[in-house]
C-alpha cells in the first residue's frame, strides 16, 4: 500500500506566554519554519511537509495566532508583534541553529518581519505569492498602493483563482479554513487581513538584501489576490530576479505539492552550496562573487 501524503506529519500544541500554538512538524535536519497565508492554517499545505523534509529538513509548520487551533494575540496585529511570536516560537522549540524562513501570502510578511527583527536566526527567505510589496498597479499618476484597492476589486478577481481544473481539489480546502478561521476567531481574521492588505516591507527586504541573507521570491503568474506589480516590486526592493511560475494562481503550492516541494528543495540546495562556497576562506573572491550571481 503506498505511504499517505501526509505519511510522517506529527500536529503538536505548545504555549508560548500561557496561549495555545497549534503546530505540524516532520523530518530531522535543518529547520525550515513554513508560515501559511491569510484565512488559512498549517494543516492546508500538509501534503507539501513531508516533502520537504524527504530533502534532510526539519519542517515547522505553525498556525498562526488566531488561526486554526492557535490563539488569538490581543489587541492590534502588526508584523513586529508577529515576528516576536515566530522567534518565541522557535525558543520554545528550541530551534537555536539559523531556520530557513519559508512564508506564503500573508506567511510571507511575518517571514519578512521575523528575519528583520533577528536576522542572525535565519539563514535564508523563501517568499511565495507574498504580501509586503505594496504596489497594487501603475496609473498615469504613478503607482497605486495596494491598500487603495477597492475590496470589491478583491471579491471580484478572486473567483478566478479557482476556474483551472487542477484548482478545484484546492477551493473545499480553503473554504473549509476561510470558514473555520472566520467563525473561531473573525476578530484575528479581521485584523490580519487589514495588516495583509497594507503591508510594506520594501525597505526591510532591501536591508536583508544588502546584509547578504539570501531570498527567493516565487510567484504564480496567474495569481488573482497578490498582483503581479506588487511580485515585481518585492523582486526590486530584494535585489532578486524572482521566479514566476507559469500557470499558477495564488494557492498553486496547495494545487501542486509535488511541484512546490521539489522548488523549495532546490532552493535549500542551492543555499546550502552558496553557504558553504563563499564561507571557504581559501576560494578566490571572483570565484566567491560569481557564485553569489548565479545563485
Amino acid at each position: 500500500m503506498p505511504a499517505r501524503p501526509d505519511a510522517g506529519l506529527r500536529w503538536h500544541r505548545t504555549t508560548i506566554a500561557g496561549r495555545t500554538v497549534a503546530y505540524g512538524d516532520a523530518g530531522d535536519g535543518p529547520a525550515v519554519v513554513f508560515l501559511h497565508g491569510w484565512g488559512l492554517t498549517a494543516r492546508s499545505y500538509a501534503q507539501t511537509f513531508p516533502l520537504i523534509a524527504a530533502s534532510g529538513s526539519r519542517v515547522i509548520a505553525p498556525a498562526l495566532p488566531g488561526f486554526g487551533r492557535s490563539d488569538p494575540l490581543d489587541g492590534e496585529y502588526t508584523f513586529p508583534r508577529l515576528a516576536t511570536w515566530v522567534l518565541e516560537l522557535l525558543d520554545t522549540l528550541d530551534l537555536r541553529d539559523p531556520v530557513t524562513l519559508v512564508g506564503h501570502s500573508f506567511g510571507g510578511g511575518v517571514a519578512t518581519a521575523t528575519a528583520w527583527e533577528q536576522p542572525e536566526r535565519v539563514r535564508a527567505l523563501v517568499l511565495v505569492n507574498s504580501v509586503g510589496g505594496s504596489v497594487w498597479k501603475e496609473s498615469r499618476k504613478g503607482l497605486r498602493s495596494l491598500s487603495d484597492r477597492p475590496l470589491w476589486d478583491w471579491g471580484l478577481h478572486l473567483p478566478g483563482e479557482f476556474r483551472q481544473r487542477n484548482y478545484r481539489r484546492v477551493l473545499p480546502v480553503v473554504v473549509r479554513d476561510l470558514v473555520g478561521n472566520a467563525l473561531a476567531n473573525p476578530g484575528a481574521m479581521r485584523r490580519a487581513g487589514e495588516l495583509a492588505r497594507t503591508a510594506d516591507l520594501r525597505v526591510e527586504l532591501t536591508t536583508l538584501a544588502e546584509r547578504g541573507l539570501p531570498v527567493s521570491i516565487l510567484w504564480g503568474s496567474e495569481d488573482q489576490v497578490v498582483p503581479e506589480a506588487t511580485f515585481l516590486a518585492m523582486c526590486d526592493a530584494a535585489g532578486a530576479p524572482g521566479d514566476i511560475i507559469p500557470e499558477a494562481g495564488h494557492s498553486w503550492l496547495i494545487a501542486d505539492p509535488e511541484g512546490f516541494g521539489e522548488l523549495v528543495t532546490n532552493s535549500l540546495t542551492v543555499q546550502q552550496t552558496l553557504a558553504e562556497r563563499t564561507a571557504d576562506p581559501g576560494r578566490p573572491r571572483e570565484e566567491q562573487d560569481q557564485v553569489g550571481r548565479s545563485a
